[in-house]
């Protein structure tokens, strides 16, 4: 029986293609036992505005915690949470799913989170229950980590039960395939490119936007331009 396994570290409001690796994979686990980087997709992502794409940051302390892992990275206070609100609501309020989406996506705005993991997976599993995607979803802590990088992902994929590892393509950088050919697991690359566009607000399309834009814009209708999900 083959089982399908995807492992990625937590980040802010991802982009589509994010949401179409989990939907691709019947477990998909949060690697939040990593160092957390600095300015990086953890914490924030990209929005589209009539100036062009702008960052959405979540403050989070790192002053003399340069090596702490992504799970122990505290959020640095509660007013992000207001402007960011304040801020998709001024740059998507003409979308024409705006209402339908903020029914759900504003009161995750209104919860305390102490962590970026916890805040991460809690706008992940809201995102993945409106799109439909049913993907088991589990976090790192939840496995003895063995080994290191390629040694340490196939250990969690064997642990899980994975006969097919699915991984993104930046990590081609680093992966030792031979590592998962041993572990008697497959190797997948998946692929983001060739995506569709869709009705978007302001001019010139972008793609490198968090996943609220395509949901703003299309709604129900966004897993017509998406890969895997199907709903």
């Amino acid at each position: 029986m083959t089982k399908r396994v995807a492992i990625l570290q937590s980040n802010y409001l991802p982009w589509k293609g994010y949401f179409d690796l989990i939907a691709s994979v019947d477990e998909f686990i949060l690697y939040d036992d990593r160092q957390c980087p600095r300015r990086d997709w953890r914490n924030r992502n990209k929005i589209k505005t009539p100036t062009g794409p702008q960052w959405l940051t979540v403050p989070v302390v790192t002053k003399g915690r340069y090596f702490q892992k992504i799970c122990e990275t505290e959020i640095d206070g509660a007013d992000w949470a207001q402007s960011h609100w304040r801020q998709l609501q001024a740059n998507y309020r003409r979308a024409g799913c705006f209402a339908e989406i903020a029914e759900w996506l504003e009161p995750l705005y209104s919860r305390r989170y102490t962590h970026i993991s916890e805040l991460n997976r809690s706008f992940l599993t809201a995102i993945c229950g409106y799109l439909g995607i049913g993907t088991t979803i589990n976090a790192s802590s939840a496995y003895e980590l063995h080994g290191e990088k390629t040694e340490r992902l196939a250990s969690i994929c064997a642990q899980a039960g994975g006969t097919v590892y699915v991984s993104g393509p930046s990590a081609k950088n680093y992966i030792v395939e031979d590592v998962f050919e041993t572990a008697g697991i497959k190797l997948e690359w998946f692929d983001y490119a060739g995506y569709p566009t869709y009705p978007q607000l302001w001019t010139g399309f972008v793609h490198e936007v968090s996943i609220v834009d395509l949901l703003f814009n299309c709604g129900r209708q966004s897993a017509q331009f998406m890969r895997f999900v199907t709903k």
